[in-house]
């Protein structure tokens, strides 16, 4: 299926389009990478005096199912338990919090729909002003948190952000062969 989907556009642009999808990849897993390994422990060091390797130990089997399973909603049960007995939380605000987390802290997905737009505008030759390029941010950050938790729903919510500033949107082809 990934071939059949990548077969017209690599027809219609060329081996070129494999080299900027690969640098799509990078792209997207460097911003991942950079909300897991500096964003986050930024905001542990300031908010707690757990330590980073502590969390991460701690969070280790959520993670370990978020990336395997793709869902956020998959992993709430599995989060809720890491959090009250191997991070020690109570159990009052790990409830509270591991549902609204899983809800609204859908930053990987913001990222994601936002590099994608990005990324099939370039594919397309659309040339987005800052203003669209602001459009693409804001309506990712709310897109992403109205988008479902189960796998390659953010793909679903990228259709929102792609016509928001008049990106066509049969680019989310490509996206797909690599989510």
């Amino acid at each position: 299926a990934v071939f059949a989907l990548l077969t017209p556009v690599i027809a219609a642009m060329g081996l070129d389009a494999l080299w900027a999808l690969a640098a799509y990849c990078l792209c997207v897993l460097g911003g991942l990478a950079t909300v897991l390994f500096i964003l986050y422990p930024a905001v542990l060091r300031l908010t707690t005096p757990m330590s980073v390797g502590t969390f991460f130990r701690g969070i280790a089997p959520a993670q370990a199912l978020a990336f395997s399973s793709s869902s956020s909603a998959a992993t709430l049960p599995v989060t809720i338990q890491c959090v009250r007995q191997r991070l020690g939380v109570p159990e009052d605000i790990t409830g509270f919090v591991c549902s609204l987390g899983t809800t609204i802290n859908m930053d990987g997905t913001a990222l994601m729909q936002a590099t994608a737009a990005v990324f099939i505008a370039q594919l397309y030759g659309v040339d987005l002003s800052m203003t669209d390029q602001l459009v693409i941010a804001l309506t990712a950050t709310l897109a992403a948190v109205g988008s479902p938790g189960i796998p390659s729903g953010g793909i679903v919510m990228l259709v929102i952000v792609l016509e928001s500033v008049g990106i066509p949107v049969q680019g989310i082809a490509i996206i797909l062969s690599v989510d």
